[in-house]
């Protein structure tokens, strides 16, 4: 992480979570700002001519959901660092939400000491899951454990690329293929390892240390 002190934003419509999180962060001298938006709305109005760092965004807002906003947010901020939190441990929002360009998803009930931890580790660039919640992606893969296919050389520079949260028409031109090509290796790894989305493979592949 830089020297740069971040802006975060937590939105969250639960006034007790937001004045939780505010007092566990803004002590940390690493945050230039601890903001705070209670809907959907409010934080759109703020982007439109603000920036932020980091983005602890609560799952279901008033106005919209978390998914939704995670997808504009960066649309809008690819560099942002976005956390979802929730109190709810689903898997299948959990991966939808990294699917959309999320570094993690954190539940609210975690310890201080983990969501400070979770927080910087997004930062660095890796994928950060509340421990219950990472219980709940594994289980889910090994009960259908077999053994993992290997992986070509190609497959892996995909995946590293996919995993760094960039396009197809990106990884195309840096890879020198096609986007169907881009594609097709992918939907070939879908299916390869059993997973039902992209979200759902990288995971995987953290998981197995593929990655």
């Amino acid at each position: 992480m830089s020297d740069h002190k971040k802006i975060l934003a937590v939105v969250d419509d639960h006034p007790i979570v937001i004045e939780g999180m505010k007092h566990l962060l803004e002590a940390d001298p690493r945050y230039a700002a601890v903001l705070s938006f209670t809907d959907a709305g409010s934080f759109r109005s703020y982007l439109e001519s603000n920036s932020v760092d980091i983005v602890l965004l609560d799952i279901m807002l008033p106005d919209g959901n978390g998914i939704d906003l995670c997808r504009e947010i960066k649309a809008q901020l690819p560099g942002a660092c976005i956390l979802g939190m929730s109190n709810l441990a689903e898997r299948s929002t959990v991966l939808e939400l990294l699917q959309h360009g999320a570094s993690g998803y954190i539940l609210k009930s975690s310890p201080a000491a983990e969501i400070l931890n979770s927080i910087e580790l997004a930062q660095r660039g890796e994928v950060v899951l509340s421990a219950a919640l990472k219980g709940l992606i594994v289980d889910a893969f090994v009960k259908n454990a077999k053994p993992l296919p290997s992986l070509t050389k190609r497959e892996k520079q995909l995946l590293q690329l996919l995993s760094e949260g960039k396009t197809t028409a990106v990884i195309a031109a840096e890879l020198y293929l096609s986007r169907y090509t881009v594609d097709t290796y992918r939907k070939n790894l879908l299916q390869k390892f059993g997973a039902k989305n992209t979200a759902e493979l990288l995971m995987l592949m953290v998981q197995e240390k593929l990655l």
